[in-house]
């Protein structure tokens, strides 16, 4: 074996656990990562990729991407013996132990590492292996330019603290430990920035990708307004943030959505379409541009809410395994609910749009049986099988924990105000949790909430007993009864379904030219005669069925409920035929508005 390049960081300057991470060939997207361990343990140092990673509850297996690896110490080759497939141990060896690997990076996702001739991002669960023991050490990383002209203007974006870098430079960055190492994701390109300051803490807004005449003043502006709305939120008195700097980063792509939390950042994909355009300066905030302010109130009001306020399970994190909890209703579903909340307390959205949103989720929940049979507790502890694994059949078999947890966060909010006279609200909660769990978590707290606290703090600071309301919607499977909650603010819900129309009461997928069945809800037409997800419609009474998403609806607009149609479709190439009792069209289609002349029992609406 050939002796390991030596790093740019002389072994002098970096404390127990240094890396250097390079981009070993742009076009192949491979990463190279040199670990050096100064004091490997005496009976032999073992060495562990994550298997997940935190904000994202599924098994993800990060090693896959590990295309080779080799040890050396002393200059001399060390063997490494695999001991399942995400870790490896060293045998007992005297100085430094260097470990050097290859990583595979071309997943174009927030979660893992990507990495081509136009920019290079990665998360530390998936590139940097741990050295169990020695996690509280600081640790020092050397992000290396690479030596592609395609990056000769490239510049670095991270949360991590500079230590021989400057500021968007390459160069050293330090860790506290591991965790911050692997809670801070790296953007390094050609890309878009500029920063804010939102409450004295600058805040960096990075925009990879195309994107003609971004708006970023606007962008900027924007989001100030929701950052500080959020730190002021927590900390009313003080203002102050619970971070020294946060990076916002954004990779801009043609149809793209998602986000994930990190204590001091955020990576997030989006449709470059739904950023600001200086060519619209002045009109009205699209609803693309919502959708993504939306996301960054979302993932920047999880620095509080999980990053610091954490289940008890994630303080520390198993790295190696699922860390079950069923409190994910909690810190996504009340993330959720709050995400929006913030738009309004922003000045981003007006109430009336709020209402229009709330109504979407509302009606997203109650269109799938999955509800009746799963709780928010359950799909919170299974979301690593269920709701991170979901297949055709999910409308009918689980309920989605963000979704209608933001709902139950709602039915909490207005149960609470209305029986306190307004004098509490779910507002009261956060800020008990977040002074009791998340202030002091970094450095020294680290102590996270279980079950049975959470219960307790809800009934003690709303001075209610709340034990009904959790066995009901929480743990059980009954709809929040969000008509009669929001009816004493003076909201009216209206349940529009469309219960006239003939539907198949199945999703339809575009495949192509042709239209196939992408889930097929239970009780429908479709499952009554024998459709599954996954047949492509050929024919209704004798007319084609095309991919055009209105030419279903266009055949059968001239069919009365309880008609009787035929239905040709293939079925792994075999066509078969079907005979459909049309039903009524049982897509839920809800509408909130707030009617200024009912006066409210108690008080205006929580979105104030």
């Amino acid at each position: 074996m050939k002796t390991l390049p030596k790093t740019k960081t002389s072994r002098s300057s970096v404390p127990g656990i240094a890396y250097t991470i390079a981009a070993k060939d742009l076009a192949a997207h491979l990463f190279q990562v040199t670990l050096t361990v100064q004091q490997p343990a005496a009976d032999g140092q073992v060495l562990a990729l994550p298997a997940w990673i935190p904000g994202s509850y599924m098994i993800r297996e990060f090693s896959r991407n590990i295309v080779q690896i080799r040890a050396e110490a002393g200059g001399q080759a060390v063997p490494l013996t695999k001991l399942d497939k995400h870790s490896w141990q060293a045998p007992p060896v005297a100085g430094p132990l260097v470990v050097q690997y290859d990583v595979y990076a071309w997943d174009l996702s927030v979660r893992a590492a990507h990495l081509d001739r136009t920019h290079g991002f990665f998360n530390g669960t998936s590139v940097f292996l741990r050295v169990p023991g020695q996690e509280d050490a600081p640790h020092v990383v050397d992000i290396q330019r690479p030596a592609d002209d395609a990056a000769r203007t490239w510049r670095v974006a991270t949360a991590l603290p500079e230590l021989k870098a400057k500021r968007y430079g390459f160069g050293t960055y330090i860790a506290r430990d591991y965790d911050e190492l692997i809670d801070s994701p790296v953007e390094m390109g050609d890309f878009a920035l500029a920063t804010f300051t939102a409450h004295g803490v600058p805040h960096d807004v990075v925009i990879t990708g195309r994107v003609p005449n971004l708006d970023m003043p606007r962008l900027c502006a924007d989001l100030k307004a929701i950052c500080e709305t959020q730190i002021s939120f927590f900390e009313p008195k003080t203002k102050k943030a619970p971070m020294d700097r946060y990076v916002f980063m954004t990779l801009a792509v043609g149809d793209g959505y998602g986000g994930l939390e990190h204590r001091a950042s955020t990576a997030l994909i989006c449709a470059r379409a739904d950023l600001p355009s200086t060519a619209a300066e002045g009109a009205a905030r699209s609803e693309g541009y919502i959708k993504f302010l939306g996301l960054c109130s979302h993932e920047y009001f999880h620095t509080w809410n999980v990053k610091r306020i954490k289940p008890a399970v994630f303080a520390p994190y198993d790295l190696q395994g699922e860390n079950y909890t069923p409190l994910l209703w909690l810190f996504e579903g009340f993330t959720s609910y709050y995400d929006d909340l913030f738009l309004v307390r922003a000045g981003m959205i007006t109430e009336q749009q709020y209402y229009k949103m709330l109504g979407k989720t509302v009606g997203g929940v109650l269109r799938g049986a999955g509800r009746t049979k799963q709780s928010v507790a359950d799909s919170s502890f299974d979301a690593w099988g269920k709701y991170y694994r979901q297949d055709e059949n999910a409308p009918n078999a689980i309920v989605s924990y963000y979704a209608k947890g933001s709902l139950i966060g709602l039915g909490l909010d207005l149960t609470i105000r209305q029986k306190t006279g307004g004098q509490r609200s779910l507002d009261d909660i956060m800020l008990a949790l977040w002074q009791r769990y998340g202030r002091d978590f970094y450095p020294d707290g680290r102590q996270g909430v279980t079950p049975a606290g959470v219960e307790a703090l809800f009934d003690e600071i709303s001075g209610l007993r709340l034990k009904s309301y959790f066995e009901k919607y929480i743990r059980g499977t009954e709809d929040v009864p969000l008509a009669k909650l929001l009816a004493p603010f003076g909201v009216k819900y209206v349940d529009e379904r469309k219960g006239t129309k003939a539907s198949l009461d199945a999703n339809i997928g575009r495949d192509g030219a042709d239209a196939r069945l992408s889930a097929v809800h239970e009780g429908g037409a479709a499952h009554r005669a024998g459709l599954s997800a996954g047949d492509l419609l050929v024919a209704l009474d004798g007319l084609r069925v095309s991919g055009n998403p209105n030419n279903l609806d266009t055949l059968l607009a001239r069919y009365r409920v309880g008609d009787t149609v035929q239905v040709h479709a293939f079925r792994r190439d075999e066509l078969m035929t079907f005979a459909v009792q049309l039903q009524g069209d049982r897509v839920p289609g809800i509408t909130l508005s707030f009617d200024p002349a009912r006066k409210p029992a108690v008080a205006r609406p929580t979105t104030r």
